[in-house]
């Protein structure tokens, strides 16, 4: 596929590098400037914007974490007056409040411009329909993916979530050449397919843009193989932008280029928050270059990855999340990772790729059941074979026991198109 770029993906590595200076130099004076909390932060750490004469300088400064978001609900982190502002997102703030976003215009269009770079880079062209089934609303998927596929020149389908009868029609009456969706519910479709006897591969997709949620090779592999498209991962967080900070691009799967010009990456160590050197693995850190109505300084991800140098482009690359940093379980002394359920999961034959874990405790001790969905048609001893399957892998490369549950197709509870991965039913220790 032809390689095409736009003018800041031509820049040279020294460019952008004098580029980024010049953009968080600027980003810091404004966050000090307009936003009372990081003015505290910066006072507290007895740093100045002008402290930050180089890159490096800015791993001196204090982290952001979503927990500082929640304390200045709701406007308490805008650095522009609330008359400019001409969108606001905010998280389904289901674990407390919500994070709340807001954009200025030149945030919506530097926005579309980013989701447009993504598309392009996954092997979208203008002409092509973009079936977007991500939520609409506060949730930024929807319209990022939206107004990003429609920057590029796209036909978009706004079809939402849910209904995946209604989805799967119109994705054969309309024939849409890449759809944006949850990677889970990618695979909620590709069973509506099949239960409807329509082969998924004969359909007019040619690219699927997943995001929201972290999913591994074997899940690429499932919905590559089962719907007969290129399959790849989308980055964002709401906090930072939204989807179109880092893409996977169709050419080289594998890892995500980042928009450096945009936004300035770093990994640090999740525990002492000591950045790291490039290829370690740790939390991705980002910081906001060009945002004008919430600036973000090292915000913490908590997402899981490490830095790679580019490749076809001029920005580093990130790899594929592994997993994030507050999703880690620790059961009785091992560390777990829901994508090495999956891993498992997607591997059992009998069982869809959805499942949940479920921790409790019995007694003093921690405990961990695995509730996976049976695929349509499993028999009863299908289903207890893969059972005893799962429990034996879990236990083979993760290192712990693990009770297994395989329960009925489309009975997990799925929010916004995503399956809540970690249920915690623990009673706090007294």
């Amino acid at each position: 596929m032809e390689l095409l770029l736009d003018p800041g993906e031509r820049l040279s590595r020294a460019e952008l590098g004098a580029l980024q200076l010049e953009r968080l130099r600027a980003t810091l004076r404004h966050a000090y400037e307009h936003v009372g909390f990081y003015r505290r932060a910066f006072d507290k750490a007895g740093l100045r914007p002008e402290d930050c004469r180089s890159l490096a300088d800015l791993g001196r400064f204090p982290l952001t974490a979503k927990t500082d978001l929640r304390e200045n609900y709701p406007f308490g982190m805008f650095a522009v007056d609330r008359s400019a502002i001409r969108r606001i997102h905010a998280s389904s703030g289901t674990t407390g409040l919500p994070t709340v976003v807001g954009y200025t215009e030149r945030d919506l269009d530097t926005w579309a411009d980013m989701v447009a770079r993504s598309l392009r880079a996954a092997g979208a062209r203008p002409g092509h329909r973009v079936h977007v089934a991500y939520g609409y609303g506060l949730f930024t998927g929807g319209l990022g993916a939206h107004y990003g596929a429609e920057r590029l020149g796209c036909t978009v389908i706004p079809a939402s979530g849910g209904m995946t009868a209604r989805q799967v029609q119109l994705i054969r009456d309309f024939e849409p050449e890449v759809i944006m969706v949850t990677p889970s519910y990618m695979l909620t479709l590709l069973d509506e397919f099949e239960r409807q006897g329509v082969d998924p591969r004969s359909t007019s997709l040619k690219v699927g843009v997943f995001g929201a949620e972290p999913w591994t090779e074997e899940m690429r592999h499932e919905i590559e193989e089962r719907f007969g498209l290129d399959a790849v991962d989308i980055y964002g967080l709401s906090e930072v932008m939204g989807p179109g900070i880092a893409q996977e691009c169709v050419e080289a799967k594998g890892s995500l280029t980042i928009w450096e010009d945009h936004f300035y990456p770093e990994v640090v160590d999740p525990f002492t928050g000591e950045v790291l050197p490039e290829g370690e693995e740790g939390e991705l850190v980002l910081t906001s270059l060009t945002k004008e109505a919430v600036p973000v300084v090292r915000y913490r991800t908590r997402d899981l990855t490490r830095l790679l140098p580019g490749d076809a482009r001029v920005f580093r690359r990130m790899a594929k999340v592994t997993g994030r940093s507050d999703d880690m379980v620790i059961l009785r002394g091992v560390n777990l990772f829901p994508t090495q359920i999956e891993e498992i999961v997607l591997r059992t034959p009998g069982v869809a790729p959805h499942f949940q874990l479920r921790l409790t405790r019995e007694g003093r001790l921690d405990a961990l059941t695995v509730r996976a969905e049976a695929r349509p048609g499993a028999d009863p001893g299908l289903r207890a074979e893969a059972a005893r399957s799962i429990a034996a892998a879990v236990k083979d490369r993760v290192g712990v026991s693990v009770a297994v549950e395989i329960v009925e197709p489309e009975s997990l509870e799925r929010s916004v198109g995503k399956i809540r991965r970690i249920v915690d039913l623990r009673e706090p220790r007294p």
